[in-house]
């Protein structure tokens, strides 16, 4: 608990440090402060979305330099303010603090295997695709480091909106077999920064998350990355977090500092205790910040 008092001394925030307290056995892995000047737009300007690529069935890539080849090279427009490493406003303190929790996460994974990383929270809008997409930064500044982040939030996508890509072909045309594994991958601004958006929407969540096309995009991918970066959808509306987790080495509990419900908190974090759940990242958000959160059905 010694790692939790010191966070929370450093956070200053008396709900956060009754929030913690709750949580017993979950550490606070990461506190994540940040400054966005507006709120996150349901369009966002990006070019249009490659073709779809029906029917196409290559072997999948066996190696690195195979999967960059034929993998989609679309134009990034990130969402003003969604990148604390490239927006100078930010300033250092936010890109120092994501550094910190990649440091956090290289220790766990000399004891363990942790390479699929699960990302959630307990209700919308606590920014944990603003957290997925920033710790995928931070990794990437290390040389030969090379992530994918997947939006397995199928419901209401965020990660392509606040990278500025295509939302489709993603996720949800590969597991209904209209794209191959190449075909729904993109490499970003960044040539170690890959993304596999949610794709098109569908209205069986949950069905295709469980399928076996799944587990095996995932065990195709893996072995060529050195982390998987999952956005999943939030845990107390919907059960997907829960089977998403399943198929991760690692669960990260995102919760908004001074503003998550204690109750909510703990409902979250019991329901992952015997899946993986490696610790909290409070991310605090000013209020002149935060933005109405989508609902989730």
């Amino acid at each position: 608990m010694s790692r939790i008092h010191e966070a929370l001394k450093k956070a200053a925030l008396e709900r956060s440090a009754q929030l913690v307290t709750e949580l017993e056995s979950a550490e606070v892995l990461g506190e994540i402060r940040r400054s966005v000047p507006g709120p996150l737009e349901t369009e966002v300007p990006r070019p249009q979305a490659p073709p779809r690529i029906a029917g196409s069935r290559e072997p999948a890539p066996s190696c690195f330099g195979e999967l960059v080849k034929r993998c989609a090279h679309p134009e990034w427009w990130p969402y003003r303010g969604s990148s604390v490493f490239g927006d100078p406003a930010a300033g250092h303190a936010g890109a120092e603090k994501f550094s910190t929790l990649r440091s956090r996460l290289y220790q766990i994974a000399e004891a363990r295997t942790l390479r699929r990383l699960l990302l959630t929270s307990t209700v919308a809008g606590e920014g944990k695709t603003f957290v997925a997409a920033n710790l995928a930064q931070a990794i990437i500044r290390e040389p030969e480091r090379r992530v994918l982040l997947l939006d397995a939030d199928l419901r209401v996508p965020q990660l392509h909106a606040v990278l500025g890509a295509p939302s489709s072909p993603g996720l949800t045309d590969y597991l209904l077999g209209d794209a191959d594994e190449c075909a729904i991958i993109q490499q970003g601004l960044q040539p170690n920064l890959f993304l596999i958006a949610a794709g098109r929407a569908v209205s069986n969540h949950s069905d295709l998350l469980l399928s076996k096309k799944m587990k095996h995009l995932l065990n195709y991918l893996t072995p060529i990355f050195d982390w998987v970066i999952m956005d999943s959808p939030p845990t107390l509306p919907v059960h997907d977090a829960s089977v998403l987790a399943d198929l991760a080495d690692g669960v990260l509990l995102v919760v908004q500092a001074g503003s998550t419900a204690v109750d909510d908190a703990r409902k979250a974090a019991e329901e992952f205790r015997n899946k993986n759940l490696l610790g909290v990242v409070l991310n605090q958000v000013e209020k002149s910040d935060a933005y109405i959160a989508p609902d989730y059905h």
